[in-house]
């Protein structure tokens, strides 16, 4: 009720910031709002100390290893220790802070969803899907499930080592024939006469961090035909029948996306996560936090394509004149603005619902609004990456050099409009919950 939200909202709006010191290099519009001096009614202290933790982290130990990881597509192990080392890794997984599973590492101070929201935010800044999905998305949608589904054993058995960059975890649900049609997969688990495990057989396309993964959490069907009949379970490495080969990909070279084969593997059945025939709810659950982080990300990119649009703008010379100085450039780049500040504007209240409302609340309630800014942050980070490569023109051709963020994000273009639900798919979501909710409307008067 109204009461209970001002209480949460009360809560989440501690040492709210009004005055603070520009942060970051001052590209206008190169960085959110708030990190200029315009105030906020969102982020804290905390959220400030958190931003330039991760920042710091961000340019000392990732930028500077963007292209040679996405070149050779990999990223070293160590980073993944290193990022948890930094009290970074275990704020992608949503709140709230896992302190029971890594109590020795320091959790921010009234720790939110903004502060999550400032991890992908920073990271994508270095101009890389494949970089950032290969760190950071396995976790933040494969371990979720787990976390919030699965037994106590399993959280500690699974949830600890990934949390801590030991282990990798990744979200195994596309298929060859089902993509955004969850509820028709076939990859079948069939429970042994014994009850004691299950036999898994099936393939996995287009997963993320597969290649490289320790622990899958597969979308097996145990039941009938359609979402009720569908189970989620951990499968591990170790577990003979699994197969994984690297898939080679448009762009997002660093995630590991992976073809994967399970050919009559044993899973205990301590192994599934929740209850039998349950597992659609949980993946329905976990989509409006993974399509949540594909907006910040979507999003930042397309400002990397701004922020690197205006600074060669004022170095590149052409007609006598630098390229600021033509008009047609000045439109580009204010086309660009406007629709990137318009989007982080409607993902900051989506933001801002998940941490005033229940978990039962914003499933429901934020499902169609959050597919919709999935689409709108994909179509700017479309629009941005086309506008920054006419800027750049040749240089954005090339691999590495000036124009290397921009070539490498044009081809990450359709990894965040195709995955988590393509356009195409979110659009009509957002419009058949709204007629949902229309419906209940009108059944009230």
């Amino acid at each position: 009720d109204f009461k209970s939200r001002s209480r949460r909202h009360n809560r989440s709006n501690r040492s709210i910031m009004t005055t603070r010191e520009p942060f970051g290099e001052g590209v206008p519009f190169g960085d959110p709002s708030w990190y200029t001096t315009f105030n906020s009614p969102y982020y804290t202290t905390s959220h400030a100390k958190f931003r330039d933790k991760v920042r710091a982290f961000v340019e000392r130990d990732i930028a500077p290893y963007v292209h040679e990881w996405d070149e050779t597509k990999t990223i070293p192990p160590e980073v993944y220790r290193a990022t948890y080392a930094a009290g970074i890794l275990p704020a992608v997984v949503g709140k709230p802070w896992p302190k029971d599973l890594v109590p020795e590492c320091e959790e921010p101070e009234h720790f939110d969803y903004f502060h999550e929201l400032i991890v992908f935010d920073e990271f994508a800044r270095c101009g890389s899907g494949g970089v950032l999905w290969g760190l950071l998305e396995g976790i933040h949608i494969g371990l979720p499930p787990v976390l919030n589904f699965g037994s106590e054993d399993l959280r500690r058995r699974v949830g600890a080592p990934c949390l801590r960059g030991e282990g990798i975890i990744c979200l195994a649900i596309t298929e060859p024939y089902a993509g955004s049609d969850v509820a028709n997969i076939r990859c079948e688990a069939k429970l042994d006469p014994s009850g004691k495990f299950y036999r898994v057989t099936g393939e996995k396309k287009w997963i993320t961090n597969g290649i490289w993964a320790d622990y899958f959490t597969v979308a097996v069907r145990t039941g009938g035909p359609g979402m009720g009949g569908i189970s989620l379970l951990v499968i591990e490495r170790s577990m003979p029948g699994v197969d994984c080969r690297r898939m080679d990909c448009m762009g997002v070279w660093a995630s590991g996306t992976t073809f994967i084969t399970f050919e009559d593997v044993k899973v205990p059945v301590e192994n599934l996560i929740g209850k039998e025939n349950e597992g659609f709810k949980y993946i329905m659950h976990n989509f409006n936090h993974e399509r949540w982080g594909f907006v910040i990300q979507a999003n930042r990119f397309a400002r990397v394509c701004y922020e690197e649009s205006f600074k060669y703008a004022h170095r590149r010379r052409t007609f006598g004149k630098k390229l600021i100085e033509h008009p047609v450039i000045r439109h580009k780049l204010a086309e660009m603005i406007r629709q990137v500040e318009a989007t982080h504007y409607l993902l900051e209240t989506i933001t801002y619902q998940m941490n005033t409302m229940t978990k039962e609340e914003s499933s429901k309630a934020l499902a169609g609004i959050t597919a919709l800014a999935k689409v709108q942050s994909t179509k700017v980070f479309e629009f941005c990456a086309r506008e920054a490569a006419q800027v750049f023109g040749g240089a954005s051709y090339v691999r590495g050099g000036q124009g290397e963020k921009i070539e490498r994000l044009y081809r990450d273009v359709r990894a965040y409009a195709i995955p988590g639900g393509s356009e195409e798919i979110m659009l009509d979501l957002g419009v058949r919950q709204a007629m949902k909710q229309w419906q209940v409307a009108q059944s009230r008067l």
